[in-house]
């Protein structure tokens, strides 16, 4: 079942990384679009899908068919995903800012609709602290190997130019078909999770319980400083490897073995997490991540044998942050269901959707102006002003860490452990109400 569920994490994530890391430099390499052009409309994208975030969440928890809230949202979303990424991934020749606009908009809201109760779905399928760990552990590690995919095509297929079947086309046609296809093989495998609700909240009633449920409230926080951190040099890798480290033709392998390693280090974030807890086992990640990213900031030319060791171990850690946050996202919901009397599975993903979406778009609305600013000019044969290398030098390997050592900081002390979630689905089961966490 587990296996049947994980399969739609394949297509989606290979929409979710060429998105934000190919895309990108596939429309300014090859369409001619500007750095800041496509850092705006990247950005408005992401603020105008702010708005859909919540009406699907409410949504997935609101309807209640024979076939399960979940699973019948997620279904009729698939076409619209499908079709959108399609049009995103092989744009005309003629394609402009207009176009990436239009199609991204729709894309990103479908993305969040088949996302969205996917997640919810998978965080009602367990209710045990570990087992949380196992679901998520499942789906992130088949996400890996969709973006393994993802990353392999362009490559392989080639980008150099924009007519004909080119990368970014082998993309769209991946996720035209097997979305739909591995979307409707886990609504036919895998079960509708049990609904635990109680009671059904007015609108202002459960956005103010989500406010004062603090546990998700310092989650969501740290989630979105590490989403941040995460987001730049993810932006920028394409662009520092080639013009810092001077290896083009490395971008490829090197990006692979990175995700390649996350794809290892989900099992042992899993066995980490059942030792020292999760929240514990993910602040250690991403304080080590700290340690060995600083490193990067010191190469240069000819440096790839050391890029690639960062690379394999913060790979390696990149299964700690995809694993077990969303575990501990099903935890924090327990703390409202067993308050509020609803199982809101879907709103508390719809936030935790804003919070990912804002990251990623942070990251590319701050640092495509700022290199454009330093003198970047993508494509280009001249050769990068100094400055412009060390801007970029500065924004992929040492701004990112800020935001993560907040992060830990926010998190270090987290009161949601094994024993108060066990004890907080007791008291759901018994249908009976708790006071709040601090």
């Amino acid at each position: 079942m587990l296996f049947a569920y994980a399969l739609p994490a394949v297509p989606l994530a290979a929409i979710a990384l060429p998105l934000y890391v190919i895309v990108p430099t596939f429309y300014a390499d090859h369409l001619g679009l500007s750095l800041a052009a496509i850092g705006t409309v990247l950005l408005l994208i992401r603020l105008f899908d702010a708005a859909s975030d919540p009406v699907i969440g409410w949504l997935s928890d609101r309807v209640s068919p024979t076939f399960g809230r979940r699973r019948v949202v997620f279904m009729l979303s698939l076409p619209l995903t499908a079709l959108s990424g399609f049009m995103v991934f092989w744009p005309p020749s003629t394609a402009g800012t207009g176009y990436l606009a239009f199609w991204g908009i729709l894309l990103s809201i479908g993305y969040t609709a088949t996302l969205l109760p996917y997640t919810a779905w998978g965080a009602e399928l367990s209710t045990d602290y570990r087992g949380r760990s196992v679901v998520s552990a499942f789906r992130e590690g088949a996400a890996l190997v969709g973006t393994l995919i993802a990353i392999v095509l362009p490559f392989a297929v080639g980008m150099e130019a924009i007519d004909g079947f080119h990368g970014m086309a082998a993309v769209a046609v991946l996720t035209l078909i097997a979305l739909p296809a591995f979307g409707f093989v886990a609504v036919g495998v895998v079960p509708e999770p049990a609904n635990r609700s109680r009671s059904r909240l007015p609108l202002l009633a459960s956005l103010r319980y989500l406010v004062r449920n603090r546990p998700f409230v310092r989650l969501v926080a740290a989630f979105l400083l590490n989403g941040f951190a995460n987001a730049i040099p993810a932006t920028l890798f394409l662009y520092f490897v080639s013009e810092r480290l001077g290896a083009e033709g490395l971008r490829g392998p090197l990006l692979f073995g990175y995700f390649l390693c996350g794809i290892l280090g989900v099992p042992i974030a899993v066995w980490v997490a059942a030792r020292f807890g999760k929240h514990r086992s993910w602040c250690g990640a991403m304080l080590l991540a700290c340690v060995v990213f600083f490193f990067s900031g010191f190469l240069g030319t000819g440096d790839v044998v050391a890029f690639a060791v960062i690379c394999a171990l913060t790979g390696v850690l990149l299964g700690f942050d995809l694993a077990l946050p969303p575990a501990i996202q099903a935890d924090v919901i327990d703390c409202d269901t067993a308050l509020s009397g609803e199982q809101r599975t879907g709103v508390y993903f719809a936030a935790w959707g804003l919070a990912t979406k804002l990251s990623l778009a942070l990251g590319v609305g701050l640092v495509f102006p700022i290199l454009a600013w330093s003198g970047f000019v993508p494509g280009s044969d001249a050769v990068v002003p100094a400055f412009a290398l060390d801007t970029l030098t500065t924004l992929y390997a040492w701004l990112p860490i800020l935001p993560k050592l907040a992060a830990i900081a926010i998190m270090w002390n987290f009161p949601l452990g094994e024993t108060a979630q066990s004890e907080l689905r007791a008291r759901i089961e018994a249908s009976a109400p708790v006071g709040p966490l601090v």
